[in-house]
Order: C-alpha cells, then sequence, then structure tokens
C-alpha cells in the first residue's frame, strides 16, 4: 500500500499539468501594462485609427510642393522641381498681403478672445444665484453651437444696408453703411463675431479650474484682510494659471489658422486687401485655379510656422512660470 502512494503510477505523473513555458512580462514594463488594463487601451485604437488616417496619412500629400501636380496625373506629381513654388510665393506680393492679413487677424483674434473667457469665468463664479448663473451660461453657451452657416447669415443681415444696424443709424440721423462691402470694417466684423460665438464656451474650462481652488485659500487671504480684488488677484488667478497657459499654447499653435469658414463665407472682392487670409488664399489657387503645388508648398509653409510658434510658446512658457505642455 506505501508503495503505491510513494510511487505513483505513470500514467498520473504524466497528467499533471506542465509548467508553463510562457514568458511573463516583467512589473512595470509596457508589456505588463498592457496585459493589466487591455480594455482600457482598447480604447484608444479608434482614436489613434482616425489620426493615422485623416492627420497623419494626408501628410504624405506633402510631398507635391516639391513636385509638379497635374489634374488626372500621379498623386505625388509628375516630376521634381525642387523649390520651384516655394521660390514662387516667396516673390509673389499677393502671398505678403495675405500673410499680413493672417497676422493681424490672428493678433486681433488672440488678444479678444483669450482674455475674455476668463473675465467672464470670473463673473459667472462671482453669481451667488444658482438660477441666474445657469441663465447666463446657457445664453453665453449658444452661439457656440450655431452653424458658422448661420452666424455669417446672420453678420450679413444685421450688416445689410437696410438691415437693423443701419436702421439704428438712419434712426440718429445717419448714412446707411455697406459695412460688408467696406475693407476698413472687415477685421471689426470678424474679431466681434468671433467673441460673441467662442467666449461663452471658452470659459467652461475657467469655471471647472475655479472648482479645484482650495476654499481654505480665500479664507486665509480674508484672514490676511485681502479684499475681493486682492483675492482674486493672489488666489484666483494662480490657481486657474495652468489651464490659462495650456489654453494660450494651443491658441498660439492655431495662430495662423485663422476661422477659414467664417473669412470665405463673409469677404468679396471688395474686402480682399484686409479680409483674405492665407487659409482663403491656398482655397483659391488649389482649388479654384487647380495650383495644387503651389497651394501644398504654402500650406507647408503655413505648418511649419504654426509647429514653430507653439514649440517657441512651451518653451517660454517653461521658462517663465515653470507650466507647459511638455
Amino acid at each position: 500500500m506505501s508503495t503505491t502512494l510513494d510511487n505513483p503510477p505513470q500514467n498520473a505523473r504524466s497528467a499533471r499539468p506542465a509548467p508553463s513555458r510562457r514568458r511573463q512580462a516583467k512589473p512595470g514594463t509596457w508589456r505588463h501594462a498592457i496585459r493589466r488594463d487591455w480594455q482600457l487601451y482598447s480604447l484608444a485604437i479608434l482614436p489613434l485609427l482616425f489620426f493615422a488616417i485623416f492627420r497623419y496619412a494626408p501628410m504624405i500629400g506633402n510631398v507635391i510642393a516639391f513636385r509638379k501636380f497635374e489634374p488626372g496625373g500621379s498623386i505625388f506629381g509628375e516630376s521634381w522641381v525642387g523649390l520651384r513654388y516655394v521660390k514662387m510665393f516667396l516673390n509673389d506680393p499677393s502671398f505678403w498681403s495675405v500673410f499680413t492679413n493672417t497676422l493681424v487677424l490672428g493678433a486681433l483674434t488672440l488678444l479678444f478672445c483669450f482674455p475674455l473667457p476668463i473675465a467672464l469665468a470670473l463673473l459667472l463664479n462671482e453669481v451667488r444665484s444658482r438660477r441666474v448663473k445657469r441663465f447666463l451660461q446657457s445664453v453665453s453657451y449658444l452661439p457656440h453651437f450655431l452653424s458658422m452657416v448661420i452666424v455669417a447669415a446672420m453678420v450679413m443681415q444685421m450688416l445689410a444696408v437696410d438691415g437693423p444696424i443701419n436702421q439704428i443709424v438712419k434712426a440718429f440721423g445717419g448714412e446707411a453703411t455697406p459695412f460688408i462691402q467696406k475693407p476698413e470694417w472687415f477685421r471689426t466684423i470678424f474679431v466681434s463675431s468671433e467673441v460673441w460665438q467662442t467666449v461663452g464656451w471658452g470659459t467652461i474650462l475657467y469655471l471647472a479650474a475655479l472648482t479645484t481652488i482650495d476654499e481654505q485659500l480665500y479664507e486665509a487671504a480674508r484672514m490676511d484682510g485681502a479684499g475681493r480684488w486682492r483675492q482674486v488677484w493672489h488666489v484666483t488667478l494662480p490657481g486657474i494659471r495652468p489651464t490659462a497657459i495650456t489654453l494660450l499654447i494651443l491658441n498660439i499653435g492655431t495662430f495662423m489658422a485663422t476661422g477659414f469658414e467664417k473669412v470665405l463665407l463673409l469677404y468679396n472682392p471688395l474686402t480682399y486687401p484686409t479680409a483674405d487670409v492665407i487659409s482663403t488664399y491656398l482655397y483659391r489657387m488649389g482649388v479654384e485655379s487647380s495650383s495644387m503645388s503651389y497651394a501644398a508648398a504654402i500650406g507647408l509653409f503655413e505648418a511649419l510656422i504654426g509647429v514653430v510658434l507653439i514649440l517657441s510658446a512651451n518653451l517660454m512658457s517653461r521658462r517663465a512660470v515653470g507650466t507647459s505642455l511638455w
């Protein structure tokens, strides 16, 4: 009996599961993290595919900035021309005109559309009535959800010769002005409509950042004799500074991509001297004139400027205030 227990049969010995030879990922490595949280990582597959297909794959088309492209021919161009198209837009007076317009509109948009959401968020944060606060938030957010076509149509209707604005001007004894046809009025119209449409939506992140500020900091400031403005300056603004810096860097990165849709819908040949920007100039050169290679060269130049701007803004922010995107 003891012999049977001490020496199990060969069949029972062979029935034991063989030790696993699969190499186990070491803790702390990326393989171990993926095996442990593969469900979470799987959620990133669709966004990664989206960026790969619609953001990175089209970058291959930048090669036609250095090749002669003809409609109906090879998608990568027919022949290599080097920097021919780069020299063309560098010597093109029309390009430098639209480049200047882009800088001016981008600077004005950044100047007004960046600080105003902060101011609106601070004002909404001071409203104590929950109903009034919700109403003001809804009213300020609503323009963001309107189609750009609807916004442009509203602007043109408001500023038409027989529109409400001119009716008010006439009521005070003035003369009707065709604002949409006046180049000197375009920048004011564009920036004003941009403020109306985007400022309310921009307050969302700042209001969320305000909720993370510790109330004990306000109590300590009040005990030190700080008034409301002092509290805003020494507690509130430093509390939302990381959010503000991040949004500022992102806005600077899109500095050159000034509202293509709105400009395209609002401008006309009479307002080209102040309204035509790089994106609309690209549209006319590439789509309407079929100069794809020339348009690709200008687009590549614009993208490089955007990369330089965002890298510079990130570096200056990290050195100046210690906050940056990376």
